[in-house]
């Protein structure tokens, strides 16, 4: 299994639009997927922070945003956004 950590930064006073339009479309696709979703959490300076995995990450992340049902998100929640960080994730 591989993860990633995915750290956002939303504009702000959009935290809360953004958590709500993240459980309602793109958690229940992500995981119609195939993924594994852990959190989401968020802070008290606009952080919206979550982690994903799946057996083969960067393909499936790649098929996933070229995928219809992803094309469809409109509008796309990532609007809500200032500043995202991926990382991968690797046992030690």
């Amino acid at each position: 299994m591989q993860w990633q950590l995915r750290l956002y930064r939303a504009k702000p006073g959009e935290l809360d639009a953004f958590a709500q339009e993240w459980r309602q479309r793109v958690l229940p696709l992500r995981r119609a997927k195939g993924f594994d979703v852990l959190g989401p959490w968020v802070s008290e300076d606009d952080r919206f922070v979550w982690i994903i995995g799946h057996e083969n990450l960067q393909a499936a992340d790649a098929s996933y945003y070229a995928s219809a049902e992803r094309e469809s998100i409109d509008p796309d929640p990532a609007r809500h956004l200032a500043e995202t960080v991926h990382l991968l994730l690797e046992e030690v």
